[in-house]
């Protein structure tokens, strides 16, 4: 994942303009990637994570680490995303897995094919957003904890688990197919 310079997050804060552009242009597809994993819908998370960064524009001069901007920003996301779900009167972390998947695919996700989003939709949400948020997103422990609100070592089992049940899944997909 890229990471924002930690002197445009302060710029920003101060009310820069470009920086805060740049700030957009660096996470917004971080941000758009976490939101679907939350959500299952793509055209939903793109209008969340539009939401996100009118939030973080409204509220950015309250953050006071500008180091820990990337793990504000996902609970910002995380936050949204939750509002989303209750609005459009959707359980939060809906599993993807569980709607019908269209013949023709167009992953906006290119690094993720069928099989191993489907793997990961099949995941216990608090599993899924723990190793998307590591895997997927490339935040370190520290910064998930931070982000979901539980304890490091939380964040490492979780992981440790998703792994676990995403190997045994794609494991099992591949013995369905020979």
């Amino acid at each position: 994942m890229d990471r924002p310079d930690v002197a445009d997050v302060a710029a920003a804060a101060a009310g820069d303009d470009a920086a805060f552009e740049r700030l957009v242009r660096t996470m917004q597809g971080s941000v758009w990637r976490y939101i679907v994993h939350l959500l299952g819908d793509h055209a939903l998370a793109e209008d969340v994570a539009q939401e996100v960064f009118f939030r973080v524009h409204r509220k950015l001069r309250t953050l006071r680490d500008p180091d820990r901007f990337v793990p504000w920003l996902l609970t910002m996301a995380r936050n949204a995303a939750y509002d989303a779900g209750r609005s459009q009167q959707r359980r939060p972390l809906q599993l993807v897995g569980d709607q019908e998947f269209l013949v023709e695919r167009t992953s906006p996700d290119p690094h993720l094919d069928i099989e191993v989003y489907d793997a990961l939709a099949r995941l216990d949400p608090e599993l899924r957003e723990a190793v998307v948020l590591v895997g997927v997103i490339g935040l370190k422990y520290d910064e998930v904890a931070v982000s979901i609100g539980v304890p490091e070592g939380t964040v490492k089992s979780r992981v440790f688990r998703a792994r676990v049940q995403l190997s045994q899944t794609l494991r099992r997909g591949e013995r369905d197919v020979s």
